[in-house]
């Protein structure tokens, strides 16, 4: 099968397209024949090995196939899987996704809705979840609070703003001024345009403050929060090369010392947050924010578009038929 895979750390010149044999299925795992995949910063983070911490714990890739994301087709299921058949439609978090066929566990994978398209779906998963625990979860965001998204025009960012809205919050994302009308349409009641203006000098308190691009230093946080507001630090972004847990471990040490609450996540998909995200979309609440697809042996072109800043929502990958290739 045709697959994306990298033999060694680096930037997206390690990401070639080859010949790989298909995965094998365990008891509990699900084939999918994969029609598109979707990335996020994770994949980047495993195609460079940074934080370097990465590197010791995962060792030597060696023709390790990238892509977490994945939508398509239960192709072949194991002898304990019971949730799923083959000709399910379905999307979730499986290994190497982007490739002809990959494998995900069976709690990694839910029912595609049928209205949505492959693209749409393969990119729900890891920022999908990732934003329902910042916003909801970690920020225990409640309506009638004012809601602060930095980040709001990327993957993570595209989602956190929609399920803010969902709750019933009053929403201001943080962009740049090219992405303006795309945090707009996701639903945000008021955009800053980083390139013009400095949020926490606007003299607005935010009830809730989502930290996605992991460059503003927190004082500039906290005072842009209101006495009892809560910081959300998503990911490790701005945390170091070597650890790459600088800004969560100084949220949480700082967190007990201060009135505000400072917290952070590290988001793992799994089938509950899973359900509860196709749910939102089945009913209309929350839609995946594609701004751009390309075909498989485009996926280096992709990974340059996202590590650039260049992405507006999410980047699918296509590998089926089924969808259109190229942007």
């Amino acid at each position: 099968m045709r697959a994306v895979v990298q033999n060694g750390y680096g930037s997206a010149a390690v990401l070639r397209t080859a010949e790989v044999g298909r995965p094998a299925v365990a008891d509990g795992e699900v084939l999918v024949e994969v029609a598109a995949a979707g990335l996020d910063r994770g994949v980047w983070h495993l195609m460079t090995g940074k934080p370097y911490a990465a590197r010791l714990a995962l060792g030597r890739p060696r023709n390790r196939v990238a892509g977490m994301d994945v939508a398509g087709t239960v192709a072949a299921v194991g002898a304990k899987v019971t949730r799923f058949a083959v000709g399910d439609e379905v999307f979730g978090v499986g290994r190497g996704s982007f490739a002809e066929y990959a494998v995900a566990g069976e709690d990694k994978l839910v029912h595609k809705p049928a209205g949505l398209g492959f693209a749409q779906a393969a990119v729900v998963a890891v920022s999908g979840v990732t934003a329902l625990r910042a916003v909801r979860i970690a920020g225990r965001v409640r309506p009638g609070q004012h809601v602060l998204v930095l980040g709001a025009s990327g993957g993570v960012g595209s989602y956190a703003v929609q399920l803010a809205k969902a709750s019933g919050a009053r929403v201001t994302g943080v962009c740049s001024t090219a992405k303006a009308d795309l945090v707009r349409s996701l639903g945000a009641d008021d955009v800053i345009d980083y390139t013009t203006t400095d949020f926490a000098d606007s003299g607005q308190r935010y009830d809730l403050i989502v930290d996605i691009g992991g460059r503003s230093r927190f004082a500039r946080l906290r005072r842009a929060l209101t006495p009892r507001g809560t910081l959300v630090v998503v990911g490790g972004e701005g945390g170091g090369q070597v650890l790459g847990m600088g800004r969560t471990l100084h949220a949480l040490a700082l967190s007990p010392f201060v009135r505000q609450r400072l917290t952070a996540i590290v988001a793992v998909p799994g089938r509950a947050d899973l359900e509860t995200l196709r749910g939102l979309i089945v009913s209309g609440e929350l839609a995946p924010a594609v701004g751009a697809t390309y075909p498989l042996d485009r996926a280096p072109e992709a990974v340059r578009v996202l590590e650039a800043g260049q992405a507006r929502g999410k980047i699918a990958i296509a590998i089926g038929a089924r969808i259109p290739n190229g942007r």
